[in-house]
């Protein structure tokens, strides 16, 4: 198969691909007869990287403040948008039935932006949020006066989670008060490695994720020269940092399925987190594929009572 056209991709001289899928875009909305289940809004977050944040209010909010979830979409690192209908959605949801205010960050893709630039647009945002809970008198009205900035999360799906996790592992040393960040939740993150898997074996032709494609988002997405022995790829590698760091982590929940092609590699991860002394909650179903919460509403429901019970652990210690 021709990975470019499975991807609707088509390289371009200079390194960057054209980027052909129709995909739908959905614009942020704050009227109150919008038909979507959250208001939201965009905000600039590095106008020079062309990088914003779309927040989602969930209405009718709760007269509390809301727990803030930082949330990161998927594509392999090269493809969507915080404004792509299907992450749009999926932000209602989660911002309604979690009752929290999720804020989706707009991050550079690859090859054009190849990483570190996603981490480091991960890290411009948590210093954003940080700027808003100092800013007492200013700000986001949304933020300044709804978030509670002492219950965040940090939420990805697919490469999203890969960010969530390498972005976590940066927070360890610096200073984010007063936000506090209460736990990771990683929706089948996207992981790799030189040596195929079982899983990615079986999976050669998969309809979501097929090996070619799956091996095509690596070679333009990792540092020029680095392989799938990366620590960005793999984050179970000898030497990677994270084998070091695991222990200082907060609370982390991985979701997978076993229809993913990528499950062997969220197993082995979360193996290593809990190696090095992290708190983890797992969360495998049998069946599913990539994505599958963004395609069947059942199983993001699913994923919606998972993350509310993985939350809910933190809003019953603060009425302790």
């Amino acid at each position: 198969m021709d990975p470019y056209a499975f991807l609707k991709l088509s390289p371009n001289p200079d390194g960057s691909v054209t980027r052909l899928s129709s995909r739908p875009m959905a614009p942020a909305s704050a009227a109150p007869d919008s038909p979507d289940l959250a208001l939201s809004k965009d905000l600039p977050l590095d106008p020079g990287r062309s990088t914003f944040v779309r927040i989602f209010l969930p209405r009718p909010a709760a007269p509390a403040r809301l727990p803030v979830v930082l949330y990161f979409h998927g594509g392999g690192f090269v493809l969507f948008s915080a404004a792509s209908r299907m992450f749009h959605d999926s932000c209602c949801l989660h911002a309604s039935a979690l009752g929290a205010i999720v804020v989706s960050v707009e991050y550079r893709l690859a090859p054009e932006h190849r990483l570190p630039a996603a981490y480091d647009d991960a890290m411009a945002a948590l210093a954003w949020l940080r700027s808003q809970a100092l800013d007492s008198g200013g700000g986001e009205p949304w933020l300044r006066e709804r978030a509670d900035f002492e219950r965040c999360y940090l939420m990805g799906s697919s490469a999203g989670a890969n960010i969530v996790y390498h972005a976590a592992l940066r927070s360890l040393d610096v200073d984010l008060a007063p936000v506090k960040i209460r736990g990771l939740i990683l929706n089948q993150p996207y992981f790799g490695g030189v040596q195929r898997t079982e899983s990615e074996l079986r999976s050669d032709n998969d309809r979501i994720l097929p090996l070619p494609a799956n091996d095509l988002m690596w070679s333009l997405a990792l540092p020029e020269g680095a392989d799938r022995s990366h620590e960005y790829c793999d984050p179970t590698a000898d030497g990677a940092a994270g084998r070091e760091k695991a222990g200082r982590l907060p609370r982390c929940l991985v979701r997978g399925h076993t229809g993913d092609p990528l499950v062997d590699r969220q197993k082995k991860f979360t193996n290593m987190l809990e190696a090095g002394g992290a708190r983890v909650t797992t969360s495998f179903d049998e069946g599913g594929f990539h994505g599958v919460e963004l395609a069947d509403p059942a199983k993001a429901q699913a994923l919606v009572e998972i993350i509310r019970d993985f939350v809910n652990v933190d809003a019953v210690k603060s009425t302790m």
